[in-house]
């Protein structure tokens, strides 16, 4: 079998099983959230934190609840690793540094998962466990909620009231992410993917020093680092790493997990709003970019130039050859398409325009099918925009789900599109202007502004993939990328959730012959070109100085 049907293959299979949960774990994720029942373990929770699971919130009160869980998670996070070298478990490694501990914190926090640091080198159990794998947890949870929140703003009228973030936080994380997560770690381990929390191990002479492995609770944090669009691996090689992914079979059920509920979350939004063929339109859009992504990064790395590449079937350099280039590509586009940020090659490898590739995924907003949560309030404020510029086009006031969108709304939706580029953008113009921070590129020319642009794109929306061909475990980029991974989170979702809350107390607009049907083909064409053509007028001079330049020069 040739290296390209066995990726097409691989592919084709993956889309299999995505329409197969798509149905089932929707319309669940739909009951979930529009429950009124609390089970006991919940209502332990509730009375632990002090919270009403049945009070209802306004969109201030909603984002005071997400703001200040995450303020705690950063403080918890950090406290733990500083205090890493008295604590039980730590296999000797001492505290981590202010500066990194900072930056990890805001990371997984986040949901970005951005390691600047070598894993298997300098966290132990209690901290992976205890605290990385936790946050993997929740923070997927935050992220979900704020797009329930956001889906309730569409589906209420005259009332404000968003529902609760703290019943939502708890369920989330019990009701959806725990019981896949437990399944989700029980077929790894079945993979060879390892689960104990022996310390460490020396293995034998390697090129004249002594290797060393360490073990750890493996299995568990790769389901849900992948599940939750998390990315952080427990190892520095991440999603390359034997002990976290051994098989083509497990990586192939890694990528499923990754896109697994984003896209099933469109479904949820169809059911929570009372019309189906809207999540359908949304799912459509999102599968579109999706594909096109994939197949575009797979003729990229097949590409043949030069007898090497002839030799190796396409771009091998730096990917594992248990997965190849198919199983390679699909990881890569899927993992920068969402907020994963898990890798199983390197991507400072791939071809100039595959390394574009990945980077113009995460420049689209990562709504394709995006986060956990935050691929489905990106896209749903992408299509407010698309209803936008409809409206100007004939001359209507736009409407969406029936409800109008009006000044304070495009204002809203304005703000949430152009926050991240400019964290981007300001960023990466800053460290390059500056002396010390180029220092850091193990490449010059258009191949290391792309790290540093790579850098900052990844952080700013809380992928945390790298480039790594850049030495981001400085004082200026822990600091810099850690304060991008904040800002890059938490101000989009002061806009989404104050969105919802405008829309929540509209009264509907009944649909009339002039209404511009959203559950058409011709709208989510129309959507898939407004989200192409925002992100290259906003990113096009960035990639132009380095992929466009590389790739062109090859």
């Amino acid at each position: 079998m040739s290296p390209v049907t066995a990726g097409v293959l691989q592919l084709l299979a993956l889309i299999a099983a995505l329409a197969l949960a798509y149905r089932p774990l929707g319309d669940y994720m739909a009951r979930v959230y529009s429950s009124e029942k609390h089970y006991r373990p919940e209502k332990w929770i509730y009375r632990a934190i002090g919270a009403n699971p049945s009070a209802a919130m306004h969109w201030p009160a909603y984002l005071r609840g997400v703001l200040a869980f995450s303020a705690v998670s950063v403080l918890f996070l950090y406290g733990l690793q500083r205090l890493q070298g008295v604590l039980p478990g730590s296999l000797g490694f001492v505290s981590i540094e202010p500066d990194q501990a900072f930056n990890t914190a805001a990371s997984f926090v986040a949901n970005t998962n951005w390691q600047s640091y070598y894993g298997e080198q300098a966290m132990g159990h209690v901290v992976q466990t205890g605290g990385l794998a936790v946050q993997n947890f929740v923070s997927a949870a935050v992220g979900m909620a704020v797009a329930v929140a956001l889906v309730r703003g569409f589906a209420r009228s005259r009332t404000g009231e968003l529902g609760n973030f703290w019943t939502d936080l708890v369920r989330g994380t019990l009701r959806i992410l725990l019981p896949i997560a437990v399944t989700g770690a029980i077929v790894l381990v079945a993979c060879g993917v390892i689960q104990n929390f022996s310390g460490i191990h020396d293995v034998g002479q390697f090129m004249g020093g002594s290797q060393q492995w360490n073990g750890g609770a493996v299995a568990s944090q790769e389901v849900i680092k992948e599940l939750g669009t998390n990315g952080g691996g427990y190892f520095n090689a991440n999603s390359a790493h034997p002990f976290e992914n051994p098989t083509p079979f497990s990586n192939l059920f890694e990528i499923f997990l990754i896109l697994l509920i984003p896209f099933a979350l469109t479904r949820t939004f169809g059911r929570m709003v009372g019309n189906l063929r809207q999540g359908y339109t949304i799912l459509a859009t999102m599968a579109t970019i999706w594909i096109g992504f994939t197949a575009l990064m797979m003729w990229t790395e097949f590409a043949h130039h030069g007898p090497a590449l002839e030799i190796a079937g396409g771009a091998m350099e730096g990917k594992e050859s248990r997965f190849g280039i198919g199983g390679s590509s699909i990881f890569a586009v899927a993992t920068t398409l969402t907020s994963t940020g898990a890798v199983n090659s390197f991507h400072s490898s791939y071809t100039g325009l595959g390394g574009g590739i990945t980077m113009l995924g995460m420049q689209l907003g990562e709504i394709a099918p995006g986060g956990v949560g935050s691929g489905l309030y990106g896209m749903l404020i992408m299509a407010i925009i698309a209803v936008f510029i409809a409206g100007l086009m004939v001359g209507r006031t736009p409407e969406y789900l029936g409800k109008k969108i009006g000044t304070r709304q495009i204002k809203l939706a304005a703000c949430y599109i152009l926050i991240t580029p400019a964290l981007v953008l300001c960023f990466t113009a800053v460290a390059m202007a500056l002396p010390t921070p180029p220092d850091s590129m193990t490449n010059s020319g258009a191949h290391g502004f792309s790290e540093i642009l790579y850098a900052y794109t990844s952080g700013a929306n809380n992928n945390g993939s790298a480039f790594a061909g850049l030495n981001a475990d400085t004082q200026w980029f822990n600091t810099t990328i850690g304060i991008a991974m904040l800002l890059g989170r938490f101000l989009p979702i002061v806009f989404v959730l104050a969105l919802a809350g405008s829309l929540a107390e509209q009264r509907p607009v009944p649909s009339t012959a002039g209404t511009l049907r959203t559950d058409k083909p011709l709208y989510a064409g129309l959507l898939v070109g407004t989200i192409l053509i925002i992100t290259g007028l906003t990113y096009f001079p960035a990639l132009a100085l380095g992929p466009l330049a590389e790739g062109l020069a090859s």
